[in-house]
């Protein structure tokens, strides 16, 4: 173990924070600083997640990896830091990567390694192999050099990798990378053992049109098709379906492994949040393909509450499906394990602000559905939550537009930055049906049995606890509360 690492795990194991610090069920780091969640992986019959992290301040610096793991998606046991920037080849940053367990038994982890010298960055892919606690980097490294990019390339913008095995035993890995036209293209590699790689081809190109750089690449198949995942820098406003600035992308579509040809059919975001960024997947064993993400976005990753002692979590891991042709996820199954007292109304008319005795709090897991009461329709219904005489956030469906907006403006950021989105959703005649999972920190909206998922912070403080519904026009609405323990 290098004196870095070792400094790393001591300084945690020292300075680790207590739970009450931290939201209810969503991972956080130990101590100070997490961004993208890297090699999600089964290893040894549990989930290990790993993480850029930073463990000496609330701020972005020379990324480590911590690490957990997990038997049911909530409840996270911290192990020990498993890298620092301590080699030649990532001595100013462990950057984002994937991992895999080994037939040997051995957990190998493969990332991305920054180097600058005389102000040129280099960025390979290197190894890692490990017991689950302690990980060696492979005196081999880089395994997938700058020689190996094709033509046109770039050596700055190479990273993050994202490994699996395929059924007859071939080990892919995609790769984020700059084009010759100065935008993102996914790079494909294989090996028979996971040690020595030969690049294969371009999955897929953004040519400009979604973006620039594509981080954090995944590529898997799902319910009969592929899906390509990343996420742009410097996206561009797209109606309402892509928000600007660093976005997510989902391409779903059909790939022939012979030839390394993916065909597009449907482009669509990840997220229509405000905060989520850099997803990763993962097959479980029985069959299901689960995602996480940084609930966070660069664009607002300064705005940190005043005193806090930590900063980044990931999102709720997903389920994911294609259905009528596009993603859709909804939370991991195992939350419902946490659910404690239940509250329930059915058919509640709302015509203006509307409380709801025993539906309030910033724990739980809160199901509604709201349709016209009459033939007259209604304008637009609002729920609103996180909410005292100063603070709110809040959901608003427009039907007549079909689209929701979602406002975090008076909740409590230190900036001003944006705080609105507004996204698409599937006309269905005035009907709406909307899962709100909150967590102390933050908010996750699953819209229409996944069809669309949000994801947003929120900073207010938790007595500002209310919940309440209201409209323009006369909604009948159920509602399912669970408080989460």
């Amino acid at each position: 173990m290098t004196e870095l690492l070792r400094r790393a795990r001591e300084f945690e194991a020292e300075r680790r924070l207590p739970d009450a610090e931290r939201p209810a069920y969503h991972l956080t780091p130990p101590v100070g600083w997490m961004n993208d969640p890297n090699g999600f992986s089964v290893y040894k019959g549990e989930y290990h997640l790993f993480f850029q992290y930073h463990p000496y301040s609330v701020d972005w610096g020379p990324m480590h990896w911590g690490h957990a793991k997990t038997k049911d998606f909530l409840h996270w046991e911290y192990l020990p830091a498993v890298m620092a920037p301590d080699k030649d080849y990532d001595k100013d940053g462990c950057f984002s990567g994937g991992a895999i367990e080994l037939p040997d038994g051995r957990h190998l982890l493969i990332y991305t390694g920054v180097s600058v010298n005389d102000g040129r960055m280099t960025q390979t892919q290197n190894l890692a192999v490990g017991d689950g606690i302690d990980y060696e980097k492979l005196p081999e490294n880089p395994i997938v050099k700058t020689s190996d990019i094709p033509e046109g390339g770039s050596v700055r913008d190479f990273r993050d990798p994202k490994l699996w095995r395929d059924p007859d035993g071939t080990y892919y890995i995609v790769v984020g990378n700059r084009a010759a036209d100065d935008s993102g293209q996914i790079l494909l590699y294989r090996s028979p053992d996971a040690f020595h790689w030969e690049y294969v081809g371009v999955v897929d190109s953004c040519r400009n049109e979604y973006g620039k750089m594509w981080e954090c690449p995944d590529f898997f198949p799902l319910d009969g098709k592929h899906v390509l995942m990343a996420s742009p820098m410097e996206m561009p406003r797209i109606g309402l379906e892509f928000h600007p600035g660093y976005s997510t992308l989902c391409l779903i579509g059909d790939y022939r492994r012979e030839t390394n040809e993916f065909r597009r059919e449907r482009a669509q975001a990840t997220d229509y949040g405000l905060d989520f960024y850099a997803s990763q997947t993962l097959l479980i064993p029985d069959g299901r393909r689960i995602m996480v993400a940084w609930m966070q976005n660069w664009a607002t990753a300064r705005c940190k509450p005043i005193g806090k002692r930590y900063f980044g979590s990931m999102t709720i891991p997903r389920e994911l499906q294609i259905r009528d042709g596009r993603l859709i996820q909804n939370p991991v199954r195992e939350l419902e394990s946490l659910r404690g007292e239940k509250t329930e109304y059915g058919d509640e008319l709302i015509s203006g602000e509307t409380v709801l005795p025993g539906i309030r709090g910033r724990v739980l897991d809160l199901t509604i559905r709201v349709r016209p009461a009459d033939a007259d329709g209604y304008r637009w219904f609002q729920l609103n939550f996180a909410q005292n005489e100063q603070y709110v956030t809040f959901v608003r469906y427009l039907p007549g537009e079909s689209k929701i907006r979602v406002d975090r403006s008076r909740c409590d950021f230190p900036y001003d930055v944006i705080h609105s989105r507004e996204f698409p959703v599937r006309e269905r005649g005035g009907e709406l049906k909307l899962r709100v999972l909150l967590d102390r920190d933050s908010a996750e909206l699953f819209v229409n049995d996944g069809e669309q998922a949000a994801s947003l912070l929120l900073y207010a403080p938790q007595d500002a606890d209310a919940i309440s519904f209201d409209s323009d026009g006369r909604v009948l609405l159920d509602a399912v509360k669970y408080d989460l323990s």
